[in-house]
């Protein structure tokens, strides 16, 4: 039997996932990617704008767009409070894809009120959700 521990991804608007059947699990940390099995050191950390990736006990891998926020490893659970998570089977490809279509189109035009930060942010935020959206496993 495989060794298992507990994630949750919470969000400020809902609790996007709750298994207690999870084997591993990668996350992006800020300082680059990190992966956790079951009975991990205790750890805390800031998370990135990336996608979260994890495997379960009967085989599923699945995987998650999570922009920012925190992780804490305690106890054998792993608990993701992320500004915003969506599981790569919620992500609207269509919506997705003109996500970053628009995010490329006002880089490019840079208007009077143009924040650069910003606008990499959300241009970096639409390339994940896309990525993590046509995702094969």
């Amino acid at each position: 039997m495989a060794k298992t521990f507990t994630l949750e991804v919470i969000t400020p608007d809902r609790k996007v996932l709750s298994d207690s059947e999870i084997t591993s699990v990668v996350l992006p940390g800020v300082e680059g990617y990190l992966g956790a099995l079951a009975h991990h050191e205790p750890l805390m950390t800031s998370l990135a704008i990336g996608e979260l990736d994890y495997h379960r006990t009967d085989g599923q891998v699945n995987a998650m767009a999570v922009t920012g926020g925190f992780v804490e490893i305690f106890d054998n659970k792993i608990t993701v409070l992320a500004d915003t998570a969506e599981l790569r089977e919620e992500i609207d490809l269509p919506r997705a894809e003109d996500s970053v279509r628009r995010a490329e189109e006002r880089l490019a035009s840079r208007p009077d009120d143009f924040d650069l930060e910003r606008a990499q942010i959300s241009l970096k935020r639409a390339l994940n959700r896309l990525s993590v959206a046509r995702k094969q496993f």
